[in-house]
């Protein structure tokens, strides 16, 4: 399961829960013969399960990470039992399905220096190049407040910055670029620019920027930067100054097997078989370095879609077809289902059961089944099921950080599985000896139950159900909006509105690319957030976003 993360800040792992109640324990008969058969087949399940998951939480593939080479074997496992079990490869090469994942410009931190009298600068904190800076090295003598021809030369926004302040159409990066086609020719060997005032500038890195390269390095020295390092405005300092941008991208693969039953509609069951690697996306709440398994999040949803994979196979339940799909790229934002759902060409989808993190399940805390009010059917089938060893609560909500939430977001009906949150969540921890495998396979036998149980009620009808604003830990403020992680633009796309909450207040719609804040712009999600943390509850401010290429501001009440 994803963090909504953004350094250095995170999402909330769960919404609250809107719809609570118990369901009733009941006694299944079974003959001897029957009971004798079902415990041959559970142990079958049983073993399948641990191996499956003791394959996947292996240190031998670090984490599983998205584009990585634990990630590919990840995939070949999934592949391999998947053809074992009879399923039909429903990917572009056979079973997997790739896909790629965008990351823009990056600043490789053993490629990029800057020393000032030979002490050397930290990257992002002291100063960071500007996303179109030219890729180069240089070196030099300088003084902040004089230029000399073959020298860096220094560049104070300070006093444009100020006589701007009340102009809307001022845009800084602008400012920058033409100061650049200014002074290069007149023998600037690179552009210095930092801030020596108070007002907010807004210069930030913005990885996705499509500009054309300038023509000498262009960085920023943050405030601390030059406090730290430039004390004295007026003395010369010798500068050492390399930059390298590198376009970076990955590829990401989804594992899909198909069951054809010849059924005019297809459910999807899926869970995300990714994980954190060594926290190199800054999504693991211990930091980077170790090994993050993930044995619960997610090799546990993993091995329940492929032992789901084998039991329909051989099920009697034939109204529908099913496909199996192990997403990559979840915690990177919902990438791996995202792009599926834009590729697919199975029509209808009935409805879709995700799994993610079923395998900690503590009666303290239930299993928690979401999406309960997606479909009127739910209502019908679940209270009528039960299992002697779990107990269950209900999520009505369809939306939430799971692969599940692409679906719900389309208008598919859907059921989210999760036996809750764990002190190892996102952490090096996450190991497979801490998986309940017995509840597990219960888990797995409820969801068998569920299919089984719609079988024969034809097209689910959807509901759309109430959204609880995403929570964001230490911000105190939010609009109410889902970020869309696959934005490749400049700002921050929203994927959908939270009902009842500001951003539906302001009449903002999925699609709108909110762009700035008050004073503060954004570029993307982390300088989004960044930009709400500078909010308090009762604060009013002015928003401005685009719509179908048209510019709008609105006023925002927190």
């Amino acid at each position: 399961m994803y963090l909504y993360s953004v350094k250095p800040k995170y999402f909330c792992m769960k919404t609250l829960l809107l719809c609570i109640c118990m369901v009733p324990v009941l006694a299944i008969g079974q003959s001897r013969k029957e009971r004798k058969a079902q415990a041959k087949a559970d142990k079958e399940t049983l073993d399948n399960i641990r191996k499956h998951i003791e394959f996947l939480a292996d240190d031998k593939l670090e984490g599983r990470r998205t584009g990585s080479p634990g990630e590919m074997l990840a995939a070949q496992y999934i592949s391999t039992q998947f053809a074992a079990d009879q399923l039909l490869p429903k990917g572009d090469q056979a079973f997997t399905q790739e896909f790629s994942i965008n990351e823009g410009k990056q600043l490789p931190a053993d490629a990029n220096s800057f020393t000032v009298n030979d002490k050397a600068l930290q990257l992002n904190k002291d100063y960071y190049p500007l996303a179109f800076s030219a890729s180069a090295a240089t070196e030099g003598a300088s003084s902040l407040s004089l230029r000399e021809k073959g020298q860096p030369w220094f560049f104070d926004v300070a006093d444009l910055l100020e006589d701007n302040k009340s102009n809307p159409h001022f845009n800084i990066f602008d400012v920058i670029a033409q100061e650049v086609r200014h002074t290069a020719p007149k023998g600037a060997r690179a552009l210095i620019v930092f801030n020596s005032g108070s007002a907010i500038d807004n210069i930030q890195f913005n990885k996705n920027d499509e500009s054309a390269a300038a023509s000498i390095p262009v960085v920023y020295l943050t405030h601390e930067g030059l406090k730290k390092y430039f004390a004295d405005p007026t003395d010369y300092y010798h500068l050492k100054l390399t930059v390298k941008l590198v376009p970076t991208s990955r590829k990401g693969r989804n594992v899909i097997g198909f069951i054809d039953n010849q059924a005019p509609a297809t459910v999807v069951i899926g869970a995300h078989f990714d994980h954190l690697g060594y926290g190199e996306d800054n999504n693991a709440l211990d930091g980077k370095g170790q090994v993050h398994n993930g044995a619960d999040d997610n090799a546990s949803g993993t091995a329940a879609l492929i032992e789901l994979g084998r039991l329909l196979k051989n099920s009697n339940a034939k109204h529908n077809n099913y496909l199996l799909i192990a997403f990559s790229g979840e915690e990177l934002g919902l990438a791996g289902s995202t792009y599926w759902l834009a590729h697919n060409t199975l029509t209808p989808l009935n409805y879709m059961i995700n799994l993610d993190m079923v395998g900690r399940y503590d009666s303290s805390k239930k299993l928690t089944i979401g999406g309960y009010g997606t479909s009127p059917v739910w209502g019908q089938v679940l209270p009528a099921l039960s299992d002697k060893n779990l107990l269950v609560k209900f999520d009505s909500t369809g939306a939430g950080p799971s692969d599940h939430a692409s679906f719900y977001h389309r208008n598919i009906p859907v059921l989210f599985f999760f036996t809750n949150g764990h002190s190892d969540y996102h952490k090096a921890t996450d190991d497979a000896d801490k998986i309940n495998y017995t509840a597990e396979l219960d888990v797995i036998k409820y969801v068998q139950h569920v299919v089984e149980a719609t079988d024969g009620k034809g097209q689910l009808p959807f509901t759309r159900t109430s959204e609880p604003e995403v929570q964001v830990v230490n911000l105190p403020v939010t609009l109410g909006v889902m970020p869309d992680y696959g934005f490749n633009g400049t700002g921050m796309r929203i994927e959908a509105v939270s009902k009842g909450k500001t951003a539906e207040k302001i009449g903002l719609k999925p699609g709108d690319v909110l762009l700035q804040l008050g004073s503060y712009k954004f570029v993307d999600v982390p300088t989004y957030m960044q930009a709400l943390a500078k909010f308090r509850k009762g604060d009013t401010t002015q928003l401005r976003y685009r719509r179908a290429n048209v510019e709008k501001t609105v006023p925002v009440a927190f």
